[in-house]
């Protein structure tokens, strides 16, 4: 009697809920358009397994300010530069929380992670460690010697690829340089052997986390259904942060045994992490920062690995590409040699394929989902407070009014154009902007140019013959990040 009491109550109250949200009771008046509500479900069933395709679509009828029921949840999407600049930059502060995915609440990460911590103390701590430790100028500087010789490494196991006529994972093979770049910066250790295939476990990982946290979850929205959690995704995102801690957890242990000041030159972040720890007791602990290792190995890691794989299959199946990014590497530094830091600023084309990568790919299509924390006007329609929002980055970098050829892999359109990715020209923002765009830009904008330029300037590479005649599959895996849905497999031929 008690089960099927909750059972009515429950229904009851999705029915009223439902009602409600037909007929926009207690909602402003002035919402931004959208599509017409279905009882219950709302807009749910617009979404698709492509959202960031989906909801370009729909916003050019609704326009580049939609707003959408999904569930219970009132959702406004951005779809044009200007509307972005509005809630990025002009209104920054009110659009500076985030939209929690439930996912993200296993092992209490919202809680502690820097990625999805509201703007408060803590948060304020955190980045203040990744800009002073990691991704500031003297940092970055400091740390060039070890960006050398990861990326030497990828070269080296691709060699040895090539000598025994094995195909290469882009994907993978960027990954595993990233991971160790990471690993060395935050634990001054490799976590993975680099001359090895051996990054598959952390990748999977990694990989099923921004699938999991992506993936459509009933109870983002019908919260009431939490403690159910009916597509077991918390639960399963409860097994990838344990895997993760645990090694950070082993790691930890053996820097507490080893004892602090073991490092000669410089401290490194989990040294610097441990220190705030004794500083600031009262403000982070060790839950906070292995969060916040999580949070560095998930956004650097398997956003420039995807980033790499897009670039890279964009040139291969564009041949007239590829010779004029080849003849600029062998010009500017010389075939078959290492492109380094100080070589990026000399090869122009070059960093014109890594931003129109970017502005086809984005590595988040929509960024990070935003909340409001109160009611706002957004350019004269009326925001309630706990709207999520989406920006959709990936719609904003392929729109007509702005692009010519939108759909076209051209990197010359950078070439006489000042416009940058570093959040201060919304027609291109794949790393956000404002007080929350990508903490690891500075890092991103290395590290893609120097691995993707030392690929081209030391192999050539050659699809599989039935890929080469069928073209390669551009398809894309949709999550938090936005992948390739097959691996770039690719055979490196040494030009010397």
């Amino acid at each position: 009697m008690d089960i099927l009491l909750i059972v009515w109550l429950l229904l009851s109250y999705i029915l009223t809920r439902a009602i409600f949200s037909l007929f926009g009771f207690g909602e402003p008046k002035n919402l931004p358009p959208g599509p017409t509500r279905l009882p219950i479900i709302g807009n749910l069933h617009l979404l698709g397994d492509q959202p960031h395709r989906s909801l370009a679509k729909l916003a050019e009828t609704h326009g580049p300010i939609m707003s959408l029921k999904l569930g219970h949840i009132t959702t406004v999407v951005i779809s044009s530069a200007a509307a972005a600049k509005e809630v990025l930059q002009k209104q920054d502060l009110v659009f500076s929380t985030r939209h929690i995915p439930d996912a993200v609440n296993a092992y209490n990460h919202a809680q502690h992670g820097v990625v999805w911590l509201p703007v408060c103390a803590e948060w304020r701590t955190l980045r203040r460690i990744l800009n002073n430790n990691i991704f500031s100028n003297n940092s970055l500087e400091a740390n060039q010697h070890l960006r050398n010789q990861k990326v030497e490494e990828l070269i080296t196991y691709c060699r040895k690829a090539s000598l025994s006529n094995d195909y290469v994972d882009i994907g993978r093979a960027a990954f595993r340089t990233s991971l160790n770049l990471l690993s060395n910066t935050i634990f001054s250790k490799d976590l993975v052997d680099p001359y090895e295939d051996s990054a598959k476990e952390f990748k999977e990982v990694i990989g099923n986390i921004m699938v999991e946290i992506g993936k459509p979850n009933l109870v983002d929205y019908f919260p009431m259904l939490r403690k159910i959690d009916p597509h077991g995704i918390r639960r399963r995102m409860g097994c990838l942060f344990e895997k993760m801690f645990e090694i950070f957890d082993k790691l930890i242990e053996e820097r507490s045994r080893m004892g602090s000041g073991r490092l000669n030159d410089q401290d490194d972040v989990l040294e610097v992490c441990l220190k705030s720890i004794e500083d600031n007791p009262n403000e982070i602990n060790l839950a906070y920062i292995k969060s916040l290792f999580l949070d560095l190995f998930g956004a650097g890691t398997d956003t420039t690995s995807s980033t790499l794989e897009w670039a890279m299959a964009e040139i291969l199946r564009n041949p007239r590409i590829m010779t004029k990014v080849k003849e600029e590497l062998e010009q500017v530094i010389g075939k078959g040699k290492m492109v380094k830091e100080d070589h990026v600023l000399r090869l122009p084309y070059l960093s014109c394929i890594v931003k129109e990568t970017l502005r086809l790919h984005p590595p988040a299509p929509f960024l990070i989902p935003r909340k409001v924390v109160k009611q706002v006007q957004l350019m004269g329609y009326t925001i309630p407070q706990g709207t999520q929002v989406l920006v959709n980055a990936w719609v904003i970098g392929r729109d007509p009014t702005v692009w010519n050829d939108s759909l076209e892999f051209k990197p010359e359109r950078f070439l006489e154009s000042g416009l940058d990715f570093r959040g201060r020209d919304f027609d291109l923002i794949p790393f956000g902007a404002g007080r929350r765009i990508c903490p690891g830009l500075p890092l991103a904008i290395r590290m893609i140019p120097m691995m993707l330029g030392s690929l081209l300037n030391n192999f050539e590479w050659n699809l599989d013959l039935k890929i080469h005649q069928e073209g390669l599959d551009m398809n894309e895996k949709f999550g938090l990040t936005l992948s390739m849905a097959h691996p770039l497999c690719v055979a490196p031929k040494p030009l010397n």
